[in-house]
């Protein structure tokens, strides 16, 4: 189901970003490649702690969201904190619900399967503070509440349902440090299984100040199961146009409301749609967290990927590298919302994140910042 733990720690801080590559030169591209509440938890356990750093005080951030369920785990350092352990699993929560509107049993199953993997892992680091999220599809599920009493009983994991704004603080938060310097407002994104978050942010003083944000009820899971597929390239493409033209729609309100006349529009996307995309640009053979995250891409290298992938059917995407078939079917919506991000904010380059929510929790349980 995708699982990834990381082979070594990495620290979390600005990275050594490689400088942005041009598109290949060829038209076809050879595409790869995703304050402390009392809800917080504290994994704790009778047994000796266990890893490299057996005294060192362990902080976790759970993010359950409508397509992933991501666990990071770490300890301070200087002026920000080291991963010691992770965990990502493709558990599709909110596969469904924009039909029915309820969390079916089968996505329940697979999330409480990888929520007991996560509660094993804050046992063994002997976690001595956490907190766990859930983002929209608990929102929008009438049985959302349910779920969250059935994973604290069957895992021991408290999930807090936290509004959209406070999901687009905490993205913002775990990643600002990406943004590339300037001095007019930057646009950062977020797009979701469920939902997309756009955060309009002064990065004047070190940590941003929010400006707006808005936060769309459109996500790859989503967005996917409204437009349904295609079986011709046409009828693909036709689909592919609906998709914009419903985010452009969701998105006008805030388009009002953002500034004109910006000299140097600055872009910072954190999702498995931009990363995945990231990994095409590089025509990476297998996704690497250290050739994307900072990395810096032309926009115009960003369209014209989507545009491939819009046009393919989901056999030949699931043949590519870092898309493969858990990502084949839902890509393409991803694609079609970074195209829409990129008409209301037209920078010429995208900064890109692996990192985000996670990364936000933990600065915040270590008090190292607060957006």
């Amino acid at each position: 189901m995708g699982d990834q733990s990381p082979r070594m720690p990495y620290r979390q801080g600005p990275p050594k970003a490689p400088p942005a590559r041009p598109a290949p030169a060829s038209g076809k591209e050879a595409v790869s490649g995703e304050a402390v509440s009392g809800a917080a938890v504290s994994g704790t356990t009778a047994e000796r702690p266990r890893g490299r750093w057996p005294s060192a005080q362990h902080y976790a951030a759970l993010d359950l969201g409508t397509n992933n369920c991501r666990l990071l785990i770490a300890r301070p350092q200087a002026e920000g904190f080291a991963v010691v352990d992770a965990f990502s699993r493709i558990v599709r929560l909110g596969e469904g619900l924009s039909a029915t509107g309820r969390l079916s049993e089968a996505a329940i199953e697979r999330t409480l399967a990888a929520l007991k993997i996560c509660a094993e892992k804050l046992k063994r680091r002997n976690v001595t503070l956490s907190r766990s999220v859930a983002t929209e599809a608990c929102r929008r599920a009438t049985n959302g509440p349910d779920f969250i009493a059935r994973a604290l009983a069957e895992t021991g994991i408290h999930l807090d349902i936290i509004s959209a704004e406070e999901e687009a603080r905490l993205a913002v938060l775990g990643c600002h440090v990406l943004i590339e310097p300037g001095d007019d407002p930057a646009l950062v994104f977020d797009i979701g299984g469920g939902s997309t978050e756009l955060v309009l942010v002064d990065t004047s003083a070190t940590v941003p100040r929010v400006l707006d944000w808005h936060s769309a009820p459109w996500g790859v899971v989503s967005l996917t199961e409204h437009i349904g597929y295609a079986q011709d390239r046409a009828g693909r493409l036709d689909a592919y146009a609906r998709m914009r033209a419903i985010v452009t729609d969701s998105f006008a309100g805030f388009a009002d409301r953002l500034p004109r006349d910006i000299a140097r529009p600055r872009l910072l996307g954190t999702s498995g749609t931009v990363t995945t995309l990231a990994s095409v640009h590089l025509e990476l053979s297998h996704y690497d967290r250290s050739q994307v995250d900072g990395l810096i891409v032309p926009a115009s290298s960003m369209r014209r990927i989507s545009k491939d992938l819009s046009g393919m059917d989901l056999a030949e995407r699931a043949t590519l590298p870092c898309i493969g078939t858990e990502r084949a079917d839902l890509v393409v919506a991803g694609c079609a919302i970074l195209e829409t991000i990129m008409d209301l904010w037209p920078a010429e380059r995208l900064g890109v994140a692996d990192r985000g929510i996670r990364e936000g929790i933990l600065r915040r349980l270590m008090n190292r910042e607060r957006l």
